[in-house]
């Protein structure tokens, strides 16, 4: 019966390797041994006995290169610290020149791990009443139950019961608290002045996981610079934007033409994933000889996400699925992301121009105190914005990140782009290394007066690693102008309402008591939307 033991094909070919070569061995020691002398036995055994145990530490060495870790394959569900260090090893990074030095910091995070969202606890729920009549048909029709993982019987979701839910979890908030300690450390000549809310600016949506995401950051950053309790802590601010209004993080909820378009590809998008989940639902049915629906298969799967990531179980409903079909299960989730989020249509980052226009002018404002010599303590050193996937995956497509030069250039002309190519091929689009819980994008600008090709220069970092910018030559380091003249400024002339609002034809002239009611059905609508959205952000 296969079952999830993090090893693949190969490790079986290599079961079937070592298997063989004992019965050569066996033979040999038959057919050839027996008719030589005693010296050329022992000879011949001790040869045999070396090239096992060659052979055995080439297997073990082999199966351990091969082992497969689910918490790495879980798309934008996968945990920060599983997959933070996942990067492009032969990608090379650029060597900060000599005399340069961090002037500012731009940080565009996504919460850490939450908890699943009351939408989602009721699926799981929906699911344990399914597999509880699903055991019950088996029993009844006196079917084998050996095939039947145990874990099955009597199964119930952890969170049944919980009457809230999208919350960040413990773990989300050290992923947070953490990631400020390295930032700090790496980059202490930014964070070396007195803490004041211009000179240090921390941003947040309104929805909880992100604004606590940016608290837990904050302690982390001020750690034993203040005077509140045993850990000397320290007040800070975060402030937010309405949610109805917020063009700079929660872009996508303000953008009438993403949702009208993401409603209607939704359907498409269900329809490529399909063929999957309907092959693997028919494999799990034979394997476990239990009548699986698809939707089954898609529950498993989401449990199974959960129970990696939260609770740290990867032998129960990831157990079902062999380490191809997770491979293939999170490409489906990598998909979605792609068309619905990313490349798939320009539409999807040139909503998130806005944001990009604040980091840029940001980079500005830090030239120019630096050119101007203002006093320490009078300019921003970093600005600190935490969001949702939907605000880190438009703007890593904005900087042109995980793309080939050929692609780079296709998405600045606004053509559509291939597909992530599906496995075993290799892909630079994955979800679990574009937008994990806590992913980031940091933008450093360093100030180089001695260099003689550019006096600023902008290095980007994604999940803390220096990552090649197609527009830049696939270099992490960037010239200043260079980085303005290739990234951003094809970007702006894209206005963000021009791009989101639906085209309307000049609507007739009506009276002033028919404003007054549009006025009002606009406002409530707002409400309404602003209430929807929230089961669907990550």
């Amino acid at each position: 019966m296969p079952v999830f033991k993090g090893l693949g094909n190969k490790f079986l070919s290599h079961i079937w390797e070592v298997d063989s070569m004992l019965q050569v061995v066996e033979y040999i020691q038959k057919q050839q041994i027996l008719e030589l002398n005693l010296s050329r036995k022992v000879e011949m055994a001790m040869r045999i006995a070396t090239f096992l145990v060659i052979l055995l530490s080439v297997f073990e060495h082999s199966a351990a290169g091969e082992l497969f870790n689910v918490r790495q394959h879980l798309s934008t569900v996968s945990r920060y610290g599983a997959v933070k260090d996942i990067a492009d090893s032969a990608f090379v990074p650029s060597k900060v020149p000599d005399g340069c030095s961090p002037i500012h910091l731009n940080l565009v995070a996504r919460h850490g791990t939450r908890s699943p969202t009351k939408k989602r606890m009721r699926e799981l729920d929906n699911l344990a009443t399914h597999l509880e009549s699903l055991l019950r048909d088996v029993k009844e029709q006196n079917l084998s139950l050996k095939k039947v993982p145990a874990w099955l019987w009597g199964w119930k979701s952890p969170w049944k019961g919980k009457v809230t839910g999208g919350e960040l979890t413990d773990v989300g908030e050290i992923e947070l608290y953490h990631l400020a300690i390295r930032i700090q450390e790496r980059f202490p000549d930014l964070f070396n002045e007195e803490y004041h809310p211009d000179v240090f600016t921390i941003k947040a949506t309104q929805v909880p996981r992100a604004s606590a995401s940016a608290v837990a950051f904050g302690m982390g950053l001020f750690s034993g610079r203040g005077s509140l309790g045993p850990g000397h802590q320290r007040a800070f601010a975060v402030t937010s934007e309405s949610r109805a209004s917020d063009i700079l993080l929660r872009f996508f909820e303000c953008c009438q033409n993403y949702k009208d378009f993401r409603k209607s590809q939704e359907p498409a998008v269900d329809e490529l994933k399909e063929p999957i989940f309907d092959e693997i639902t028919a494999t799990l049915r034979k394997r476990y000889g239990l009548n699986f629906t698809r939707q089954d298969t898609s529950s498993l799967w989401f449990l199974c996400k959960q129970e990696a990531s939260l609770l740290d179980i990867t032998d129960q409903a990831c157990g079902l699925f062999s380490p191809s079909e997770v491979a293939l299960l999170e490409w489906t989730d990598d998909l979605e992301l792609f068309i619905l989020k990313g490349y798939g249509k320009s539409l999807n980052y040139q909503m998130g121009v806005p944001l990009l226009k604040d980091v840029f002018q940001s980079m500005e404002q830090a030239i120019k105190a630096k050119e101007e010599n203002y006093a320490p303590g009078s300019y921003e050193k970093a600005r600190l914005r935490f969001a949702h996937a939907e605000t880190v995956v438009p703007f890593s497509c904005l900087l042109g990140l995980f793309l080939e030069q050929s692609e780079f250039k296709q998405m600045q002309r606004e053509e559509p782009l291939q597909y992530p190519p599906k496995p075993p091929q290799k892909r630079n689009w994955r979800g679990s290394t574009v937008a994990p819980f806590a992913g980031n994008n940091m933008l450093v600008l360093y100030s180089c007066p001695a260099n003689s090709s550019s006096k600023y220069f902008v290095q980007v970092l994604h999940n803390e690693h220096p990552i090649p910018m197609p527009g830049c030559d696939n270099s992490d380091l960037c010239p200043f102008e260079v980085f303005k003249e290739r990234i951003v400024t094809p970007h702006m002339k894209h206005e963000y309402y021009a791009v989101c609002n639906v085209k309307l034809e000049k609507p007739e002239q009506k009276p002033a008591t028919s404003k007054l009611s549009q006025l009002f059905h606009w406002l409530f609508s707002q409400r309404n939307d602003d209430t929807r959205s929230l089961e669907v952000d990550l």
